[in-house]
């Protein structure tokens, strides 16, 4: 399929929305962003699709930065390496073995695809700490539950599309739960709440669920 040329649209006079065909697309933009440093550009949110660039006006404009992304090489993926993340999983959740059925593997086999790939935060979103980690195990991708949960425990461990997840609160939900983790991915007391930011690499461990 031939890509298509992003589409930009203004977010008043401090940010530009920029959107384009997909994650991949959506990823190598944010890198190429954040390579090039753009005079002006106070912040950069990638999402599943878009990128947003928040602008000081007093530096720059919307049409200024459309002008420089039209030049930059996002063709390619070459994020900064932000290092990673170790999170121990107790692989005891309730949708286990919904998602062993939905793989064709068994439930050992789903724990085994879970850890034995590193995942990367693409993006941010739904609440505050909740990271969006893709790059896995393509054998797990699951639709989201039917019916949501209305409550789901801090530190559970989910599947939903491509994506994997650790919820950073009690919150509703629709992920398939495979586990539950001790690690708090998000935590006000941090000088950086959010553990799992964009670019970050993480890998799940698994641990004894009756350790």
């Amino acid at each position: 399929m031939t890509a298509t040329s992003p589409r930009f649209l203004r977010c008043g006079r401090e940010a530009v929305l920029i959107e384009v065909d997909g994650l991949d697309a959506a990823l190598a933009l944010y890198a190429a962003l954040r390579t090039a440093e753009l005079p002006g550009v106070v912040d950069l949110v990638p999402a599943a699709r878009t990128v947003l660039v928040r602008l000081d006006p007093d530096v720059t404009s919307p049409g200024a930065v459309r002008a420089a992304v039209a030049g930059l090489p996002a063709d390619r993926h070459d994020a900064a390496d932000l290092g990673i993340v170790e999170i121990p999983v107790r692989y005891d959740g309730p949708d286990l073995a919904e998602v062993a059925a939905h793989t064709g593997l068994s439930e050992d086999a789903v724990v085994a695809a879970h850890t034995g790939t590193e995942w990367t935060v693409a993006f941010a979103g739904f609440a505050p700490g909740f990271a969006y980690l893709s790059g896995g195990d393509p054998r797990l991708a699951v639709p989201r539950r039917a019916t949501p949960r209305t409550r789901i425990p801090a530190g559970s461990v989910g599947l939903a599309g491509r994506f994997s997840g650790v919820y950073p609160a009690d919150s509703p939900g629709g992920w398939q739960l495979v586990g539950r983790t001790e690690v708090r991915v998000w935590d006000l007391d941090r000088p950086r709440p959010a553990l799992l930011v964009p670019g970050v690499r993480v890998r799940f461990r698994a641990v004894d669920p009756c350790g």
